[in-house]
């Protein structure tokens, strides 16, 4: 499988499927992920441009199609949490991802990347980039937040833990039916599932089923920078469960930038990294198109021998 590009990068530019792919295609990609934010008349148009053999589509990002009673820039990946105590949402949540597995299957795509949704309680990632940022003088502070969103975080997370399981067995099973694997995402804001931990025990329940690890370059980076727990580790506890891999940059607490523009080191992914895993670059706005096609040279130049 070679590198696809997300169509994160260029999804708002257009409502036009076809264009939005030519525009891919022109950077000199076969393949592409679709991400969350697009309309079901623009999927309608990427049906038929992949039927017509402009390009390939790899990957879902859910939910996709949008939700039909939402605009794009509220679709959002966790507009309905598959983890709410409401069951309503939690329901919704389920069948939006049953869509977006559907949409996969008329596609040809191999997997749909999941977001698991979240422990409901007050998100203070912005709060502790915003105090990293300041300096040496905010240590004191820093370290007293992030303790006690640790803390806070334990004492909550069993039942939304629990409910994202539940959904997860459902949408599990559907997604067996349709021959469509699940990349469960590692993540960026800390009340978010799941943790690294929570990982481990979604996939250990899930082993031997269409459930696997989906690797998020920059968000993993972003925990290691704000001191929960080391990029490597995601690596080395889930490495054997990759199914595929988002290759973004980041420069300290600004992730989603082209590879090449920041401060990881890609090579070091190499190890983990073989033929069938898909990887995606999903690099976002303001990334120019020769930052994207310069990102394309450097990984495959890294990547060369599993591409």
């Amino acid at each position: 499988m070679g590198l696809a590009l997300s169509t994160s990068w260029n999804a708002f530019r257009y409502e036009n499927g076809r264009k939005l792919l030519f525009e891919i295609k022109k950077l000199g990609f076969e393949e592409a992920e679709l991400s969350f934010n697009l309309t079901a008349s623009i999927i309608k148009d990427i049906e038929k441009a992949v039927n017509e053999g402009l390009i390939k589509i790899v990957s879902l990002h859910n939910y996709c199609p949008i939700p039909a009673d939402l605009d794009r820039d509220e679709a959002l990946p966790d507009c309905y949490s598959m983890s709410s105590t409401y069951e309503e949402e939690r329901a919704l949540a389920v069948r939006f991802t049953k869509k977006t597995i559907d949409t996969a299957s008329v596609l040809g795509g191999k997997a749909v990347v999941l977001h698991c949704g979240r422990v409901e309680m007050e998100d203070e990632t912005r709060s502790l980039i915003h105090l990293r940022k300041r300096g040496p003088e905010e240590d004191n502070n820093f370290k007293a937040l992030r303790d006690t969103v640790i803390k806070k975080r334990a004492q909550l997370s069993h039942v939304f833990l629990e409910n994202a399981l539940k959904s997860l067995e459902e949408i599990n099973s559907y997604a067996q039916k349709k021959n469509i694997l699940l990349g469960v995402e590692n993540r960026f804001y800390y009340r978010e599932i799941p943790s690294q931990d929570e990982m481990g025990i979604i996939l250990n329940k899930f082993a031997g089923s269409n459930i696997f690890y989906w690797h998020d370059t920059g968000h993993a980076q972003l925990t290691e920078n704000l001191g929960f727990c080391f990029h490597k580790d995601y690596l080395d506890r889930y490495g054997k469960s990759l199914i595929g891999i988002h290759l973004h940059d980041i420069a300290r607490f600004q992730d989603h930038l082209a590879p090449g523009k920041g401060e990881l080191d890609f090579s070091i992914f190499t190890p983990y990294l073989k033929k069938e895993t898909i990887k995606v670059i999903e690099a976002h706005q303001p990334a120019t198109k020769n930052e994207v096609i310069s990102a394309k040279i450097l990984l495959e130049d890294i990547y060369g021998a599993v591409i």
